[in-house]
């Protein structure tokens, strides 16, 4: 049984099967500024999206944007990606321009041949189905993560040099495609690389969203309380912060860490001048599975702003009837990156059930809040026309 419908499976055909020439060039430069969210559904230059090939355009554009102001470049694959499978560990040997790079991922699987797996950034914080594998990645050995002083440390930055535009968090998504590969070149793991999930909580869970945006083929992305950075969008995030609440900004996490592109320094005290806000990160994730989880409990993560920036995202979906396809649950009463089962597991059961299992027992039409958030309105944020693209 496959896990998306036939007119979903389309969709994602089209967005990998479209050409660069058949798009529209890049736009050079911010375009105008906006206190709102950026409309995904319009490109820069002011031009409709009204096809599957103009969103498939539309997300080229949208990516080169987050790539160019925010995450930094994503490199191409390789020119050698090489796995080797011992024990419980896949080594992945990448080569590149004269420089090579080695890095080990543990994995922990059940019996036979052809199972999908979930690469988890640091550990698996969320209960990972004993017929599921378990691929943990130490995304800090890619790219270090361990403030100003470890810009452009990691084994990715040896390969392509530590002045690479590229923030942790690209560097970790070029590191969970590089396992992709390797679980491609190298079926004695038993693993089938056409059913891989990524998951990650807090920093890693930012880790998780860019990669599942940035990494095609992934087909279940589920960041847990990724707050600022993640599924909380930077204009509503400056806005809870006027209204006196305690939330992680854009100007405040390119102090904490590195995990952002050089180039964002220059752009977190203007954020409205960018063409894009996190619904948009989501967006690229369109319309694979996505299921995000979040704190209810926790004002630094920005609790209105990943309710309201989930909130617009959800409307990609909407757009190409794909709603099956995304998730979004604020619940409380847990500590950070402890998952709450009785809360939130039967809604991750549906999804991995569904996306990576292809068992299709659940639902994951989910968007739900157990904060009180007062008279705020997505839509507020958000007003676009949503178009029927599917």
């Amino acid at each position: 049984m496959k896990p998306f419908s036939a007119a979903v499976l389309l969709i994602i055909s089209s967005i990998n099967s479209i050409s660069a020439q058949s798009c529209p060039a890049f736009p050079i430069g911010p375009g105008p500024s906006s206190q709102y969210l950026p409309n995904p559904f319009i490109f820069q230059n002011g031009d409709p999206i009204d096809s599957l090939d103009d969103w498939a355009c539309r997300q080229r554009e949208m990516s080169h944007q987050l790539q160019t102001y925010e995450l930094g470049t994503l490199p191409p694959k390789p020119s050698s990606v090489s796995g080797s499978w011992s024990g419980n560990s896949l080594t992945i040997n990448v080569s590149e321009g004269g420089k090579s790079i080695s890095f080990s991922v543990s994995i922990n699987k059940p019996g036979g041949t052809n199972v999908p797996a979930i690469i988890a950034f640091g550990f698996a914080s969320i209960p990972v189905p004993s017929n599921v594998a378990t691929i943990t990645f130490d995304n800090n050995l890619i790219a270090q993560q361990d403030g100003q002083g470890s810009r452009g440390r990691g084994k990715f930055y040896d390969l392509y040099g530590s002045g690479h535009s590229a923030g942790a968090l690209t560097a970790w998504a070029w590191g969970v495609a590089r396992i992709i590969d390797a679980l491609e070149s190298t079926p004695a793991v038993g693993i089938d690389p056409t059913r891989v999930g990524v998951t990650g909580c807090s920093r890693n869970g930012k880790g998780a969203m860019v990669a599942g945006a940035l990494e095609q083929r992934i087909v279940l992305t589920l960041p847990q309380e990724s707050g600022a950075g993640g599924s909380a969008c930077w204009r509503i995030g400056n806005w809870q912060k006027q209204q006196g609440q305690n939330v992680q900004t854009a100007s405040q996490i390119v102090q904490e860490n590195v995990w952002f592109s050089p180039a964002f320094n220059s752009h977190v005290n203007n954020i409205n001048s960018l063409p894009f806000d996190h619904h948009m990160v989501a967006g690229l994730v369109a319309p694979r599975a996505l299921y995000v989880m979040e704190n209810a409990d926790m004002e630094w993560l920005g609790w209105t702003a990943t309710y309201g920036c989930m909130g617009a995202a959800r409307k990609q979906w909407e757009a190409l009837d794909a709603l099956d396809s995304f998730g979004y649950s604020q619940v409380g009463g847990n500590s950070h990156c402890s998952f709450p089962s009785s809360k939130q597991g039967t809604e991750l059961a549906a999804f991995i059930n569904k996306f990576l299992l292809k068992t299709c027992s659940g639902n994951t039409k989910i968007f739900r809040t157990e904060k009180n958030h007062g008279s705020f309105n997505p839509d507020t944020w958000a007003g676009w026309d949503v178009p029927v693209l599917a």
